[in-house]
């Protein structure tokens, strides 16, 4: 699988748990890509909000204390690359997935543990739940700012939690890719991809997500933004 080439060394992709069906690939998007996604960014940061699954409606919370804003699906010619990389790394279409969504988190913000994946409501009436999210690492994180999964049981011999034990904590690596799925192969959510980001506590760290739905996800309408 052709990668970014992002950090040093080679792309390469890591098992790191079957429950939830989760994996690093590391150095998906090279320095240049990160940089221009944050540029990109930049001048449209906003304060993060949740949506009420229910009613679509967006509300501050402190359960999500970042800042963020969405991309355009295909919005210029490094963004379609990427998105034509994600589309092939996780045999999802293309158009099945969302726009990019950058997040900036600064020392002492953090995103409680949440479901991606959603049966009903409003987030699924725009193709389906969302079956798997990619997180992109754009910068290094001095400490803190880990993606953990409270409930994971990390593969034998990972370094990203403990052997046997429950629980799995990936740190940010500027170009890595953390895939992770909240449905299993059956199509029934995945109780033990409930994640979150834990507090920034030296540095700042940036990322980009990409929420994969079951069926295709219309451009145009409104990107949601929720628990």
């Amino acid at each position: 699988m052709p990668g970014g080439g992002g950090g040093e060394g080679e792309p390469w992709t890591e098992g790191l748990s079957s429950e939830p069906r989760a994996s690093l690939y590391h150095n998906f998007l090279s320095k240049e890509e990160c940089d221009h996604l944050i540029s990109l960014a930049k001048p449209r940061l906003k304060k993060s909000r949740v949506v009420d699954a229910e009613t679509g409606g967006t509300k501050e919370s402190s359960v999500r204390t970042s800042s963020g804003m969405f991309l355009k699906r295909g919005q210029d010619q490094v963004v379609r690359r990427i998105e034509r990389r994600i589309a092939d790394y996780t045999s999802i279409p293309l158009e099945n997935g969302e726009g990019l969504q950058v997040l900036h988190y600064q020392v002492g913000q953090k995103f409680d543990p949440h479901f991606d994946y959603t049966e009903n409501g409003y987030v699924t009436k725009n193709g389906g739940p969302r079956q798997a999210t990619l997180i992109m690492y754009l910068s290094d994180v001095e400490d803190g700012g880990e993606t953990v999964f409270p409930s994971a049981m990390a593969k034998s011999g990972s370094s990203h939690g403990g052997r046997g034990k429950r629980g799995l904590s990936v740190k940010p690596k500027m170009g890595d890719a953390l895939l992770f799925w909240s449905m299993r192969p059956d199509g029934s959510s995945d109780p033990k991809s409930r994640h979150g980001a834990s507090p920034v506590i030296r540095g700042d760290k940036w990322s980009a997500t990409k929420w994969m739905h079951v069926h295709e996800y219309k451009v145009g309408l409104r990107c949601t933004d929720q628990l």
